[in-house]
């Protein structure tokens, strides 16, 4: 499996070290580093669905994200207190398109992903 280049804001502005790895593990299509990234009790919030904990979280990224070879091109990011979202450029076997993810982070883990628009 080849790895995508490890994402950056091409603004210049630094993502939090488990923001940076979660996309960097999405873009090589490594469900299970994906999941490693949140906390034990992280969750992933796709349209109103939640998927809560390390063994959902892998479930849902192999079945409808790293699964569909997702690639994620940052075009942006902002952060206010402990979220960053990121806007990026999906691609691969799934949704296709802009979107924006909103991650809260804690110590070194990743709470919350919240995939906005």
């Amino acid at each position: 499996m080849t790895r995508a280049p490890r994402p950056a804001d091409p603004s210049g502005t630094p993502l939090p070290p488990p923001v940076q790895r979660a996309l960097y593990r999405a873009n090589g299509g490594d469900a299970d580093g994906f999941a490693d990234c949140f906390a034990h009790d992280g969750t992933v919030n796709d349209w109103g669905r939640e998927f809560r904990g390390r063994a959902e979280i892998r479930g849902w990224s192999e079945a409808e994200f790293t699964g569909k070879q997702v690639t994620l091109e940052v075009t942006g990011a902002r952060t206010e207190g402990p979220t960053t979202t990121v806007s990026a450029r999906v691609g691969g076997n799934g949704f296709n398109g802009p979107s924006d993810f909103a991650f809260t982070v804690d110590d070194d883990r990743i709470t919350l992903m919240r995939i906005t628009g």
